[in-house]
């Protein structure tokens, strides 16, 4: 646990109990919503933010996350749920936590910040909507006794079914709705939710309204501490599930970070992204032991924890005790909570997931390219479920990253023009130009990868004759991969085929180590690798005069200093 920088004291603590107290109080029926949302029941999202929001802020890699149910993670929960079952979700949960604590062990916390915008916004987009596709049957009390999982099947669903919403239950949705979005405007500190669940419960209780609670659908909240139900392994599950799993770890991956980035920005403090994600590895690995639905680390609840004045982590251990005393203690008033009112909750939260306005900002203003990943992953979000958009995200993502690199990267002929000037001395720079027919110089800029292997025979192909020594600049090459390395060997033995000399220059640390390992080096010749631009024509002007003594020997055996061939001796 990271502690306060300067100490801990009395007053820390009391500033810790209130913003665990208040954060406990938010949490409370979110974690409710969410796991009903999932499939689950309102106990296991309790359970989940209380021994894994335990655990999370107990090894977080910073001082303020508050971790539990997230609706991020509501949609890929459902479609588990509604495929094998609750035992399943307990499974896949658990191998999210260990995919996560090896993101972490591996350094994964510092590449996920650079997952592109239009992916995260396509998937959160495509997420939120779902979510609130799928609270309109709870919120308007339809008689739908399995609601489908992806979303055009929830729309048919809603559309055969319209003709049955429950009055009451739609107005008490409608009023739990009407007191967050009047909290949020005019006192945005105000427990909304809490407010808003107990006027309905109190309403539909004193009324006596036909509506749906959570004792009618799921038998009430269970009093008392959270049961060790470890996870129905199998292999043949677990490998069914590994998809699920993997789209699990990497949202929670997503939104924690994100939501550790939020609390550095309104603190100045700074996390530890690698140490974070061991942390949720760990969090959601107890929650499959417990039965909790997935966790991550929440935004919403982070930034509450913070305005509220928490000093330490601290303030997410009693925020675990506040929903511990509620399953000890208040369990069973819960019974009577209206789940149209949990709908509304979570109807908002989806609204401000999805963020229609930044949508359309960047649909307006950004690059088509980027347009149209957005537009890809949040159609597959929509239509074919979320775990298949995240891997399309990704993949699209991995494209667009590689035409731009290609786009940056590239070969440039470079026939003496670039030469820096003073580099060379006069009388040598003119003895190498008026040689020049025989050398061509090329220059490679940007990383030399898979991406842009191919760029060599872009340069054969420019080149109308075979040169005597063909030189390759490598002053703008950060670094060389397998593919880069292997085109470079290609490229080496097809010159030599042709009777050119390959001479490389100013090569950079790492490419000038992988050539090395990779044995280039000798192929290529350890002469013919040099360190400057000028050694590399000195190098050329050798070869070219080499060569040309050489056919001069072969022409003239005399020249060079060599002997005249004896004269036959013919018998007569």
């Amino acid at each position: 646990m990271r502690a306060v920088k300067n100490g801990y004291g009395r007053l820390d603590f009391r500033k810790d109990a209130l913003s665990g107290l208040t954060v406990g109080i938010v949490a409370l029926p979110l974690s409710m919503a969410i796991a009903i949302a999932s499939g689950a029941s309102p106990a296991q999202g309790i359970y989940a933010a209380t021994i894994a929001g335990l655990v999370a802020s107990l090894l977080g890699g910073g001082r303020f996350q508050i971790s539990g149910p997230s609706g991020t993670l509501v949609v890929v929960s459902y479609s588990i749920i509604a495929a094998r079952g609750l035992p399943a979700l307990a499974v896949a949960t658990f191998l999210a936590g260990v995919m996560l604590v090896f993101f972490g062990l591996s350094g994964f916390g510092k590449l996920i910040k650079y997952i592109p915008y239009p992916v995260t916004t396509g998937f959160t987009a495509g997420i939120g909507a779902v979510i609130f596709s799928q609270q309109v049957k709870d919120f308007a009390g339809l008689p739908i006794d399995s609601l489908p999982p992806d979303f055009p099947s929830q729309i048919v669903s809603y559309a055969g079914h319209a003709g049955g919403f429950n009055p009451p239950a739609l107005a008490l949705g409608i009023g739990t709705l009407c007191v967050l979005l009047l909290a949020r405007r005019f006192a945005p500190r105000f427990p909304s939710a809490i407010v808003g669940i107990a006027a309905a419960t109190a309403a539909a209780s004193l009324l006596g309204l036909p509506v749906e609670t959570i004792q009618s659908r799921f038998g009430g909240i269970p009093s008392g501490f959270p049961r060790l139900a470890p996870p129905a392994f199998g292999f043949a599950l677990a490998r069914d599930l590994l998809p699920e799993a993997f789209t699990m770890a990497f949202l929670v991956s997503l939104e924690s970070l994100l939501s550790s980035v939020v609390a550095d920005g309104m603190t100045g403090d700074r996390h530890d992204s690698n140490m974070e994600l061991v942390a949720q590895g760990a969090a959601n690995m107890v929650a499959g032991f417990f039965g909790g639905v997935p966790v991550t680390g929440a935004i919403a609840r982070t930034a509450t924890n913070i305005k509220s004045g928490a000093r330490s982590p601290f303030s997410g251990v009693i925020h675990a005790g506040t929903l511990l005393l509620f399953l000890l203690v208040l369990a069973p008033f819960a019974a009577a909570i209206p789940l149209a009112s949990l709908s509304a909750v979570l109807m908002l939260v989806a609204w401000d997931m999805s963020d229609l306005g930044r949508v359309l900002r960047l649909l307006r203003c950004a690059p088509k390219s980027d347009a149209v990943v957005l537009l890809v992953t949040l159609a597959l979000a929509l239509t074919v479920g979320i775990t298949t958009a995240v891997e399309a995200g990704l993949v699209l993502a991995t494209f667009l990253f590689l035409r731009r690199m290609i786009e940056v990267s590239g070969l440039s002929k470079d026939v003496h023009e670039g030469l820096e000037p003073g580099a060379y001395e006069p009388a040598a720079d003119e003895s190498v130009r008026s040689r020049a027919k025989g050398v061509e110089v090329f220059e490679i800029n940007g990383p030399f990868f898979f991406g842009v292997a191919d760029i060599l025979q872009d340069a054969e192909s420019e080149v109308e004759r075979p040169p005597l020594v063909f030189v390759l600049r490598l002053r703008h090459v950060p670094a060389i991969d397998a593919t880069g390395l292997n085109a470079l060997s290609s490229f080496a033995l097809h010159a030599k085929k042709r009777g050119t000399a390959l001479v490389l220059a100013e090569a950079r640390e790492q490419p000038k180590a992988a050539i090395a390992k990779m044995g280039l080096d000798v192929e290529i010749g350890e002469e013919n690798i040099v360190e400057t631009f000028a050694d590399a024509l000195a190098r050329a002007e050798a070869i070219i005069t080499a060569r040309r003594r050489s056919r001069r020997r072969e022409e003239d055996p005399r020249a060079e200093g060599g002997r005249p061939p004896r004269p036959s001796r013919t018998k007569l």
